[in-house]
């Protein structure tokens, strides 16, 4: 995810950045760098230091600058992953589940995608914050995702018609707000269950 606006890059009269492919091994590189990033942010309560993050992937701390000049860089490189593997999840449940099976099983993911925001949450707060990361549309690829299987619950027959996708998504993050000092799963799912049952055509 770029934090540079096009728009104002070529407003500026600034050179559009250098996006070459990298080559496969550098690629290999990166992608075993946000994978151990994203286990080390998941597992952790507070900052995890980028050496753990080079060496669980099987790099030096060199090799990880390359990639990533800054903590912010690596943690916004993390969530765009996250945020891309479960917001492209619906189509891929929607062809194998029954929609109403297939919301639930797509809250099962957005909730390990909350969860494992603890470890870097500072850092994203800070970097959105400073405008030095991107602030993203999360909650707008969110309601689109439920959006999508809602349509398609609806034509089934299985999800209620005149549910709004924006309010299932505020519901949703009412839940992950009000338990995130709990960790408690458990609560999670009963909890996303009760919204589940609330879309379901009667």
């Amino acid at each position: 995810m770029s934090s540079l606006n096009p728009a104002l890059t070529e407003a500026a009269g600034e050179p559009e950045p250098d996006i070459r492919p990298l080559r496969a091994d550098a690629q290999r590189n990166r992608d075993r760098l946000v994978a151990a990033a994203q286990s080390a942010f998941a597992a952790a309560d507070d900052t995890v230091p980028l050496e753990v993050i080079a060496r669980d992937a099987g790099v030096g701390i060199g090799t990880l600058y390359r990639h990533f000049p800054t903590r912010e860089a690596l943690v916004e490189a993390v969530y765009a992953a996250e945020l891309d593997e479960v917001t492209s999840s619906a189509p891929t449940l929607l062809a194998t589940l029954p929609p109403d099976v297939a919301l639930r099983a797509w809250l099962d993911g957005y909730a390990r995608f909350a969860a494992h925001k603890r470890g870097m949450i500072d850092t994203l707060r800070a970097g959105w914050a400073s405008g030095r990361m991107a602030t993203p549309t999360t909650r707008e690829r969110v309601t689109a995702a439920i959006a999508a299987i809602l349509e398609a619950g609806v034509r089934a027959g299985t999800l209620r018609s005149d549910v709004r996708a924006d309010d299932v998504t505020t519901l949703v993050l009412g839940v992950f707000l009000s338990t995130a000092r709990n960790d408690n799963d458990e609560q999670v799912g009963r909890l996303l269950d009760l919204i589940l049952d609330a879309v379901r055509q009667a």
